[in-house]
């Protein structure tokens, strides 16, 4: 899957080239509040701009269902790439009707068009191949750049392969690139940090990296059903009660592979859950061996960001994806934060994999910091489980 021809490997110039982008970016009354995504894409479509390609880019934006729905328009997006590029970016006012291809045949080298939501078609989530043939129609060449839905085998972005040469863009070889040298060849010690709620949204990947990493740090919710594995007493903790007989394996594997497998060893407690999440809480702190009964694990203790920040500092690579607490209190923040911190303090390769805590790790101000940030949520939980992501596994290799 790693092996991929990338934009830069092959002839662009004076060809009309696909690009799908991830702009499924966060609109308020008709302006992106927040274009992270949209710079990203930058490095690719300038690159083919520099190389005299004619660019149509193509996206999807929230959950239009299939219809045409204005809330959902890409026009924004298209005003705020106008704005990077410094060149006027078209919006066509559909994908694969008549507007687009009369925009797409008149396009200039060194021009940009945008179609409109790709979600506006039912056919693109079901990867219908005659949409994909129509949507690759409009093009000579098809790149790919959007890792937040490569786990997704629609027709923008795995279906369109079919009818075109097709490569990635820069960001998605930077998640390929970075991520995968993790993954197969890491500098080490490798170390990888579990946070998140439940063990059953993370089982694969504990799985695939207990063979990968010489320590593996779990927090976060899930932490407590792996104590109870242990036989230690959660009080009103989360636990995933099916899932004690897995985790307890998990132990044993870690101990037959040599892996040293962290648990916090304290915890900050609390009676209920914050509702609203944000609400003020009464919490303290207890050894995770001593959880009364009647409270709730909510972030890990001070010895425990003490035990894992000691990890992280002895590190080459360092892959961490969820969150230590319910880091959207801010009392419940600290342990998130202490190993956000840990991580912008290390000499090693650092991979935060998207989600709560690239979230994080952006709110906190230790983006730059940070080697990499993942681009995508749910595909880089996919690509830390070794799984084919459709989006890249349909591109052309090297």
């Amino acid at each position: 899957m790693l092996n991929k021809k990338s934009v830069s490997d092959i002839n662009v110039k004076g060809k009309k080239v696909l690009v799908r982008c991830d702009f499924n970016v966060p609109i308020k009354d008709g302006t992106v509040t927040d274009d992270n995504r949209i710079v990203g894409a930058l490095p690719t479509i300038k690159y083919l701009l520099k190389n005299d390609s004619k660019v149509i880019l193509c996206s999807h934006l929230g959950r239009p269902k299939g219809e045409f729905n204005m809330k959902y328009t890409l026009a924004p997006v298209a005003a705020k790439l106008s704005d990077y590029l410094g060149i006027p970016v078209v919006l066509a006012k559909d994908i694969i009707g008549e507007d687009a291809k009369k925009k797409a045949a008149a396009l200039k080298n060194g021009e940009v068009l945008l179609l409109e939501n790709v979600r506006f078609h039912a056919e693109e989530e079901k990867n219908d191949p005659t949409f994909a043939k129509e949507l690759a129609s409009l093009a000579e060449i098809y790149v790919n750049d959007a890792f937040g839905t490569a786990h997704r085998a629609h027709a923008s972005t795995a279906g369109v392969a079919d009818y075109l040469p097709a490569v990635c863009g820069f960001l998605i070889q930077k998640e390929i690139d970075i991520m995968g040298k993790a993954l197969n060849d890491p500098d080490r010690p490798f170390v990888a940090i579990l946070g998140g709620a439940k063990v059953a949204d993370k089982l694969k990947v504990i799985e695939n990296l207990l063979g990968k990493v010489d320590t593996l740090i779990i927090g976060g919710g899930m932490a407590y059903t792996f104590l109870a594995a242990q036989e230690k007493g959660i009080g009103k903790s989360m636990l995933d009660a099916e899932k004690v007989d897995y985790c307890k394996k998990m132990l044993a594997d870690a101990k037959e592979k040599g892996v040293k497998l962290l648990l916090p060893v304290d915890t900050i407690v609390g009676k209920a859950f914050p509702d609203p999440i944000d609400a003020e809480i009464t919490v303290h702190t207890v050894c995770t061996c001593e959880i009364p009964a009647d409270e709730m694990g909510l972030d890990i203790g001070e010895k425990s960001e003490a035990l894992f920040a000691d990890a992280i500092k002895g590190a080459k690579t360092v892959v961490w994806n969820g969150p230590m607490g319910v880091f959207e209190n801010p009392v419940l923040a600290k342990g998130t934060i202490a190993v956000a911190k840990a991580l912008a303090e290390s000499n090693a390769v650092t991979i935060v994999g998207g989600g709560d805590s690239a979230a994080a790790v952006e709110q906190l101000g230790f983006a730059d910091k940070i080697t990499h940030i993942s681009t995508g949520g749910g595909a880089s939980l996919e690509f830390l489980e070794g799984l084919e992501l459709p989006g890249i596994s349909c591109l052309n290799n090297k």
